[in-house]
């Protein structure tokens, strides 16, 4: 995400859309920072990058984040904090996965209100289920058969385009889309658990986002 952030910053260009759409799925282990594996890619990550390009985002506005969600967020009950710094110990792994998704949502509303009257809006969605790269780590004879029903990648990003785009959502912030919709998250999606996630998240990323 360093990289990422100082290579462009470099270069000068304005930004006025950002889409943070890493993923990963059903995987166990941690980061090399020590965070549950899904959570480290799935949020902190993203918001480790949209805090180092925030200034320059909020510089090009109007501009806007968007961050790619999972209406499987609705199956979090919550966030331990706790089990934020071990492995996922679910069978599945998808706990894990919801709660990482959870976190974009509650980044995205979270992130609006520090972003208010800024020329920076954000959203949240759900993109479908697709047929990406996200399901590599599926067995070969699985894998085709589970995703030929799937949304194609092009299908997929039609929601994450919608509220990078639309002139319809520009003056919208925080809300969470579907099928180019606006949908409402989940009841567990507060704005007391989205400050207290952004106030973690900034504590255990700040020493990788102050860039030199």
């Amino acid at each position: 995400m360093r990289a990422c952030a100082s290579a462009f910053l470099t270069t000068g260009e304005p930004l006025h859309v950002l889409v943070n759409n890493a993923g990963v799925v059903r995987s166990r282990g941690l980061t090399r920072q020590g965070f549950e594996l899904m959570f480290g890619v799935n949020h902190l990550g993203h918001f480790a990058l949209t805090q180092m390009l925030l200034g320059r985002l909020t510089e090009s506005a109007p501009a806007r984040v968007v961050t790619v969600s999972s209406d499987s967020h609705y199956s979090a009950r919550g966030i331990d904090f706790e089990a934020l710094r071990r492995p996922e110990r679910g069978i599945t792994g998808m706990h894990g996965y919801a709660v990482s998704k959870l976190c974009n949502v509650l980044f995205s509303q979270e992130l609006a209100r520090r972003t208010a009257d800024t020329g920076v809006t954000t959203y949240a969605l759900h993109p479908g289920v697709v047929a990406s790269d996200i399901w590599r780590r599926v067995p070969w004879p699985v894998r085709p058969l589970m995703t030929r029903r799937m949304l194609t990648v092009d299908e997929g990003a039609a929601t994450s385009l919608y509220c990078a785009t639309s002139p319809d959502v520009a003056q919208d912030s925080g809300k969470f889309y579907d099928k180019c919709a606006e949908r409402a998250p989940s009841r567990v999606a507060t704005p007391e658990l989205a400050a207290e996630l952004w106030k973690r998240s900034d504590e255990w990323t700040a020493q990788w986002t102050a860039l030199p």
